[in-house]
Formats: C-alpha cells, sequence, structure tokens
C-alpha cells in the first residue's frame, strides 16, 4: 500500500507537475497573471505578455492554466520548453510545431519566410498564433532581440503572432535593460508572481488539493500549517507540496491519522541537514558525543574586549556589505521579484517605491507602532521609507 492509498485519495495530491486539475485559484498573483494574459491574447491584441516569478511560485502551471482556458479552434499554438537554443534552432521548433512534423529547413531567411506564411496562413483561416516560451530566462540574451523582430509581423489591423513568456528574475533584469527598452516597450502585460500570501492560504492550498484528489476530512493541524508557511519560505508552493507530500508518506509509514507539527517540523530538518557542510556534520557529531563533559567543564572566563577606536568600522558600516536585496527581503519581507530592474529606476521613482513597500510593511505589522519608540505613525513610516530607500540606492 503506498500512501496515497493509506490516506483513501484518488490520486497524489502534492505532486510537483503542472496539473490544471488541481489548479488553486486563490493564489492571487498566479490568479492576476492568468487573466491579464488571456486578455493579452484574446482582447488587446498584444504581441507580447511576459510573467516573471521566482523557482517554485507557478510560473509552469500559470502557463498551463492559461493554454487550457483557451478556445482550441481559435489559435495554433506553439510551446517550446527549452529556450536554450540558436534562433535558427528556435524558429525550426516553432515551425515544425505548427506544421505537426519535423522541419527541415536550414536557412534563416527561409524559416522567417515559412513562419511568415503560416502567420498568413493561420490569419486567413481567422486562427492566431501562439507562441509560448517557458523558463525563458534561458534564452540567450542576443536572441532577445531576434525575439523584438517576430514581433513586427502584423497585418494592418492586428498582431499576427502573440509571444508568452514566463521566466525567472534574470529575464526581468535582462528585458528592463536600457539596451532593450524597444522590446520593453513592447510588452502589453508584464506580471510577476508572489508567494502564497499568508497561512490562511496555505491553509486553504493544502485543503483544495487534499478535496480535490478525494479527502473528506482535515488531516494537516492547524499547527502542522503554521510549520508549513514557516517552512515553505512563507508561502512557495513548490516547498509546500514538498513538505506535504513527505510528511504523507511520513504519516503512512508511521500509521499517524493526522500530520501534526512534528512531522513537519522534521520533514524540514531533513532538508535543512542536507545543506550542512562535512566539516559542520563532523563537528556536530564530536559535539553530541561529548555533551557531558561540556556539562562538567567550568566556564570559560569571558574575553576582555577592548573598546573599538573611532576609526574602526561600526556594525552599521559592516551592514553595508550585505546583498540589499537580501536585506529588504529579510528586514521588510520585499520579495526579489518587486526589485527586478530597482538598479535602473530613477531616483524619483525609488523615493515613490521606498514609500509604498514602507507603508504596506507597517500595515502588515500594526504592533510596530506599540513596540516602537516612535508613536507617530507618520514619522515611524518616514524613518521606515529613508530606511528601504537607503537600501535600494545601493541595488546595482
Amino acid at each position: 500500500m503506498g500512501y496515497v492509498d493509506y490516506w483513501e485519495l484518488i490520486k497524489a495530491p502534492f505532486d510537483n507537475v503542472p496539473d490544471p486539475s488541481m489548479y488553486f485559484d486563490q493564489h492571487t498573483s498566479v490568479e492576476n497573471a492568468v487573466a491579464e494574459v488571456l486578455f493579452a491574447i484574446e482582447e488587446g491584441n498584444e504581441c507580447l505578455a511576459v510573467i516573471i516569478g521566482d523557482v517554485g511560485l507557478g510560473k509552469t502551471m500559470a502557463m498551463r492554466i492559461i493554454l487550457d482556458s483557451l478556445e482550441q479552434g481559435k489559435y495554433n499554438i506553439a510551446f517550446v520548453t527549452n529556450p536554450d537554443l540558436t534562433f535558427l534552432q528556435l524558429l525550426r521548433e516553432v515551425v515544425g510545431q505548427l506544421i505537426g512534423k519535423q522541419c527541415e529547413i536550414r536557412r534563416k531567411e527561409d524559416l522567417l519566410e515559412k513562419l511568415n506564411q503560416l502567420l498568413f496562413q493561420s490569419s486567413d483561416a481567422g486562427r492566431k498564433v501562439l507562441l509560448f516560451i517557458d523558463e525563458a530566462n534561458a534564452i540567450r540574451p542576443a536572441n532577445l532581440e531576434s525575439l523584438r523582430l517576430l514581433t513586427n509581423l502584423q497585418d494592418d489591423t492586428q498582431n499576427l503572432l502573440t509571444i508568452i513568456l514566463a521566466g525567472q528574475p534574470e529575464l526581468g533584469r535582462r528585458l528592463e535593460h536600457p539596451k532593450r527598452a524597444n522590446l520593453f516597450q513592447r510588452i502589453g502585460v508584464y506580471c510577476q508572481l508572489e508567494r502564497i500570501e499568508s497561512g490562511d492560504r496555505v491553509k486553504s492550498y493544502v485543503e483544495h488539493r487534499l478535496k480535490i484528489t478525494g479527502c473528506d476530512r482535515q488531516i494537516f493541524t492547524e499547527a502542522a500549517i503554521a510549520k508549513l508557511w514557516e517552512h515553505s519560505e512563507h508561502g512557495v508552493p513548490r516547498l509546500i507540496n514538498k513538505l506535504c507530500k513527505l510528511s504523507l508518506k511520513a504519516g503512512e509509514t508511521n500509521q499517524f491519522t493526522t500530520i501534526d507539527a512534528d512531522t513537519v517540523e522534521k520533514i524540514a530538518d531533513r532538508f535543512r541537514r542536507l545543506a550542512v557542510t562535512p566539516e559542520t556534520r563532523r563537528r556536530e557529531r564530536r559535539r553530541q558525543l561529548a555533551p557531558e563533559r561540556k556539562e562538567e567543564a567550568a566556564p570559560a572566563p569571558e574575553p576582555i574586549v577592548a573598546e573599538p577606536a573611532a576609526t574602526e568600522p561600526t556594525a552599521e558600516v559592516s551592514v553595508q556589505t550585505e546583498d540589499p536585496v537580501e536585506i529588504l527581503k529579510n528586514k521588510y519581507d520585499i520579495p526579489p521579484t518587486a526589485l527586478v530592474g530597482a538598479g535602473n529606476f530613477s531616483s524619483n521613482y525609488k523615493v515613490k517605491l521606498a514609500g509604498t513597500l514602507a507603508a504596506q510593511f507597517i500595515k502588515k505589522r500594526p504592533e510596530l507602532l506599540v513596540d516602537s519608540n516612535e508613536k507617530d505613525p507618520f514619522k515611524l513610516w518616514a524613518a521606515t521609507r529613508d530606511d528601504i530607500g537607503k537600501e535600494l540606492d545601493r541595488i546595482k
């Protein structure tokens, strides 16, 4: 008996595959991306739509839901999942998918002519051509300019080709680079995926997947859900799936009737340990083998530390050597995807962005007004804005 049978499910609920039947429509940024890209395709007459998101946030799932939502008779579709190709190879792949067999054309000019012919044939038949490119951060930088040329394929009234790119933040940084302004201006829809917003939404996500796969009761306790939220980097769907899947397997192995916080914690700890270096493991083993000696030893006297000279760097200066994106993520819970291209933002825009991010942070943390020495909400907001702005200025 496997864990699916043990929990009386009809299929695995947490496999990390882009199964449209498992779609969770309360993951706000994914839901918004799906709606906006569908608008770009069906009504907006756009030539380019982009979805940016860090690993594990649901880019491929979003692409599959978009495909599943389209009226298939209206479109001819090519879907490229590995775009680390030369432009000729990419064209050959696209043409091959559109004609339904391997493309043998070798010359770039002939491939472009064939693609153009296919676009007009589709248009005459009342169909639009869509090109989906997943993992688009793997596109070679030189090929982005070639893709821009494909956005010129139009007739007098419409774009004959809509390109949908989905990729990691690196893709966003490339698209937002000043030297690609001509391409960036052609983007009709630009979506950024975020984590699932809260622990309550994580609970809904887990229960949604379990319900779809045949579960009619609560398996994960409230405390377990809190641990899922904590150890999934606060709402990364791929990590939630992994933790849930392994917890269900552990539950089957140990004949549990529910999954509690301790089970999730142990699963999460397993992955933390995988990241430990061999030297750290040796030190940990030595520490575990000799706990009694540590307890019996007299405490060592605290070393006398001289006061630092005025010229020595302070702790605040040493913080400045850290990655500003990591500082903003850890200190203010600002996702890195919100900072894509920040190095190219104007000073005025950075000030406005810092103000918005500060307001969002204080809204999520009202206890700051109680705990902080600064009771004036405006002054607290201004101080937070200035601190965020300082880190934005350091992003290159």
